[in-house]
């Protein structure tokens, strides 16, 4: 068998791009999701279209400073189920092309279509039918690299966008990376980069010329990889990603409170979220943590292991509960998360089980009219009017909700290899272990 091909597709400026898709007076102009702009805004950017981005404006960027830099851009709120639909129209698309899809967000996907040649044609000639397809079909512009490797696919996507397509040959894979910047490459963060500039590497090909047992000295196993990298060696196959491994919400107040019933609620929304999102994928949790960020940022995790796995609201909520109750007294709450984790399969219903048959139908019931009405559709009566998002939306780019809807990352920086944790479940934190960090807002942003 010949070389392997490898696409990576990549919308362009996606949640920003559906904005102007379906409200036309919008293309042309800069257009910032995440939330509404001001001088006091709170959070942060989800996207930026191109016209905003000619100010500086970028994901994970504060909505505070995007309107700081363009006051006249139009902020608009996240609408996840519109992306959503978006994504799994072009996820669709891709599907038509090859069985062997991996999406890696909501906005990306590899493909390998090593075997649809005979009838699609090479790569390129894919590549731009799946561009044209989107772009008739769900109105939306895409960027593809093509390459043999699932790295050099993915640095090729980005080099032309928007609307880009780059192609990369077999067997020139090293000489496509050796000019560009080392940040470019997988596994190289800030601090990994500071550290290659000891030994002079400013360009992916300067890495590919030093020694790997340098680089194994210096960073341990993960250096050994990074060489291989450097001169675009990257074994790893399209697949259907690793098994969830959490499912979580977390929500940024606009305003930060101390007031306990707000807390209490936006707990019981995020459980109820959670706990649907687990029966939908048919798994339950063994463990449940809460997220706390305080105004000053700091932000505490507490975790507890359940004596039975669950995929309810009540026991998640009980215990999320039960964990933030003494550390939020005596602070205004900016954030609050909750997750469950250690998920295992559900495993059929016994006839006398311990929780309440008819409670259970009646859970079952309300999530068949979420499903055939909307996730909005059937709420608890303690959420009403709370402004709060209940159930929250479920995120693609989760396993678990991946497998929910019958339907899935790159290597972290080498210096943050080894001491790298979930930032919402620690697995190697104790029950009741307390755990604070200094760190700053985690977006869910896309390129």
């Amino acid at each position: 068998m010949g070389p392997r091909t490898i696409l990576h597709v990549d919308l362009d400026a996606f949640f920003a791009a559906v904005e102007q898709r379906d409200r036309p007076e919008l293309r042309g102009l800069p257009v910032v999701v995440g939330g509404p702009g001001g001088e006091y805004s709170r959070g942060v950017v989800s996207a930026a279209s191109y016209e905003a981005r000619r100010f500086g404006i970028h994901s994970a960027m504060s909505l505070r400073e995007a309107y700081r830099r363009c006051p006249t851009a139009m902020f608009l709120p996240v609408d996840g189920r519109r992306y959503q639909e978006a994504s799994r129209a072009v996820m669709a698309v891709l599907r038509r092309y090859t069985p062997a899809v991996e999406p890696i967000s909501i906005d990306e996907a590899f493909l390998d279509v090593s075997g649809s040649a005979a009838l699609f044609g090479d790569g390129r000639t894919i590549a731009t039918r799946i561009k044209d397809d989107i772009r008739t079909e769900v109105g939306l512009t895409a960027s593809v690299g093509v390459a043999t490797t699932k790295l050099v696919a993915k640095i090729a996507s980005d080099l032309q966008k928007p609307d880009g397509l780059v192609v990369v040959a077999p067997g020139e894979e090293a000489a496509f990376l050796a000019p560009l910047p080392i940040s470019r490459l997988w596994g190289v963060g800030e601090r990994t980069a500071v550290a290659l500039g000891e030994y002079s590497v400013r360009t992916i090909g300067d890495l590919a010329a030093l020694p790997p047992d340098l680089l194994v000295r210096r960073f341990g196993k993960v250096g050994g990889s990074l060489v291989d990298r450097a001169r675009g060696i990257d074994p790893d196959p399209v697949h259907d990603g690793d098994p969830a491994k959490s499912v979580g919400h977390e929500h940024t107040f606009d305003t930060d409170t101390s007031d306990p019933e707000v807390i209490e609620r936006t707990l019981l929304a995020m459980a109820d979220g959670v706990s649907g999102r687990l029966r939908a994928a048919g798994v339950r949790a063994g463990t449940v943590a809460v997220k706390i960020r305080d105004s000053s940022f700091r932000t505490i995790t507490r975790q507890r292991t359940l004596t039975e796995p669950t995929d309810l609201t009540e026991p998640i909520y009980r215990t999320a509960l039960e964990l933030a109750r003494p550390e939020v007294r005596g602070i205004r709450v900016r954030l609050l998360g909750v997750t469950a984790s250690n998920l295992g399969e559900r495993e059929q219903l016994a006839l006398f089980e311990a929780a309440e048959p008819r409670k259970r139908r009646a859970v079952e019931a309300a999530d068949v009219v979420r499903r055939r009405f909307g996730e909005r559709s059937i709420t608890r009566a303690r959420l009403l009017g709370t402004g709060l998002p209940a159930p929250f939306e479920r995120d693609p780019r989760n396993p678990s909700d991946r497998r929910a809807r019958g339907l899935e990352t790159e290597p972290v920086d080498a210096m943050e290899a080894v001491d790298r944790s979930d930032d919402d479940v620690d697995p190697d934190i104790d029950d009741d272990t307390l755990g604070v960090t200094g760190e700053g807002e985690i977006p869910a942003s896309e390129a």
